[in-house]
């Protein structure tokens, strides 16, 4: 399984520019919400499936929305 991330480039001014690096931790999914309790599942990355299910988590099956998302930022200079 690949592990995907999404660059987004942010230009500032002339001079310089951001880019955020998005990954996904851990799965946050309550699996006991239904009857009144909290547990999660473990699942400590997102891992991507291939073809149309790549929103899906190959480990645990819950949709990307479920895991912490992580953005780093990086300044680069032109």
């Amino acid at each position: 399984m690949k592990k995907r991330q999404v660059v987004v480039v942010v230009k500032r001014n002339s001079t310089s520019s951001s880019r955020n690096i998005v990954g996904y931790g851990e799965c946050q999914k309550n699996h006991a919400a239904y009857s009144g309790g909290y547990a999660v599942d473990g699942c400590m990355e997102f891992m991507a499936c291939s073809g149309e299910e790549a929103l899906t988590c190959a480990a645990c099956g819950c949709h990307r929305n479920f895991h912490k998302r992580k953005v780093q930022t990086e300044v680069v200079s032109t």
